[in-house]
């Protein structure tokens, strides 16, 4: 099936009579950007970010797809183990934890044969999972997470994570896993965040993306050398690794070509949030939203919805705010922006009270955060209704 345009009238006939707000996913769009995610990806496998998703019956169907997708990175380890317990495998923790319930919760599934893998970037990560691994009698396997941020004078090009940033502390780290008896090296992680999650081409900044661009071509070769030397030190001391993980929807082109690099991890571009309409080498399809009521007229030409300030993490400005996708030419205000409860609506065209206005989000992560429910579309029809993580009780973070 053809994927036709979405305008206003399409997405306001298809829910119609439908209560708001209410978050919704095109799986014609959806669909179409598994893959060409697929297709980006070249000869490495991907790795489904759960934290920008956040809706199990969703993450299946991205594994129905296509065989390329294959294992989870996840968020907590509350998550992993439920996602486990629920059908799941192959999961690699995407950030380290410290506390001994959650280890010990992790043993109780490895013990079922299930994969889970801890994330680490330090020998007091080491010493502390050996610790609580032999308390288990239980082999934890482990990654080591490589800082890939580049920096130049003047400018951290990147972002805090890890504190292994060259070989030397790599080989550090690994010498301590080695003596451990309860804690496996499986895998390296290197997320370059700067090139992934950084958009080249965002309108009205024009010498602001040709710096960026400058800054990630010269990043992506240095830290393409950086992780060579550390994964080549690694299997010299005798590890065997499993994968060695690397980039984001943002840098599959750059990151495929690394020949150490077998997997690439893959999140927000099943969504496309706003935050990835920006970048100049690829373009997916905008297949989430949501839906908020127009319940006053303040003004000609002013809108008022009931919520709507669904505002993504991170560094706060005006990126980080939802935007009007949906009637074509509307806008936040800039007095108020996005808010709690209520959003004012610029727009030239007419709207009546209780006309939607169609919201996309900054991030993917936070919009399955807001809702129980999300709304499944297909060719113009409500096809099911799903619930989030949310709406199956689950809160992780």
């Amino acid at each position: 099936m053809s994927i036709n345009p979405r305008d206003y009238s399409y997405y306001k006939e298809t829910f119609k009579g439908q209560t708001m707000p209410f978050a919704f996913v095109d799986l014609d769009l959806f669909d179409e950007n598994v893959k060409q995610l697929a297709l980006r990806a070249g000869d490495k496998q991907i790795r489904v970010a759960s934290k920008s998703v956040r809706v199990s019956q969703l993450l299946k169907r991205v594994f129905d797809a296509d065989p390329i997708y294959q294992g989870l990175m996840t968020f907590t380890a509350p998550e992993a183990v439920w996602l486990s317990q629920n059908g799941f495998d192959d999961l690699l923790m995407g950030y380290p934890i410290w506390h001994e319930q959650y280890i010990n919760a992790v043993c109780e599934e490895l013990k079922k044969g299930k994969t889970i893998v801890l994330m680490l970037d330090s020998v007091e990560h080491a010493e502390h999972i050996e610790e609580i691994g032999k308390k288990n009698d239980c082999i934890i396997p482990v990654c080591l997470d490589v800082d890939m941020s580049s920096d130049y004078p003047g400018i951290h090009f990147g972002v805090w994570r890890s504190s292994i940033f060259g070989k030397k502390d790599a080989l550090k780290v690994a010498e301590r896993i080695k003596e451990c008896r309860h804690v496996k090296l499986d895998g390296i992680m290197g997320y370059e965040a700067q090139i992934a999650g950084l958009g080249d081409a965002v309108p009205g900044k024009a010498m602001m993306n040709g710096i960026i661009k400058i800054l990630k071509k010269n990043s992506v070769k240095e830290i393409a050398k950086r992780r060579e030397e550390i994964v080549l030190g690694i299997k010299e001391m005798g590890f065997n690794l499993r994968f060695v993980n690397g980039g984001g929807t943002g840098s599959m082109e750059t990151t495929r070509q690394e020949e150490q690099v077998t997997e690439i991890t893959v999140g927000s571009g099943f969504f496309t949030p706003t935050l990835f309409d920006d970048y100049s080498n690829f373009k997916h399809l905008p297949a989430a939203g949501y839906a908020i009521e127009v319940v006053r007229k303040p003004k000609p030409g002013t809108y008022t919805c009931c919520g709507g300030g669904y505002i993504a993490s991170g560094e706060v400005g005006p990126a980080k705010q939802p935007k009007v996708y949906l009637p074509k030419g509307a806008k936040l205000t800039n007095q108020e922006g996005a808010g709690e409860v209520q959003t004012p609506v610029e727009y030239p065209g007419n709207l009546e009270l209780g006309d939607p206005v169609f919201m996309r989000h900054s991030k993917a992560g936070e919009l399955c955060e807001r809702f129980n429910t999300v709304l499944l579309v297909s060719d113009g029809k409500i096809v099911d209704e799903i619930p989030t993580y949310r709406g199956e009780g689950k809160c992780f973070l």
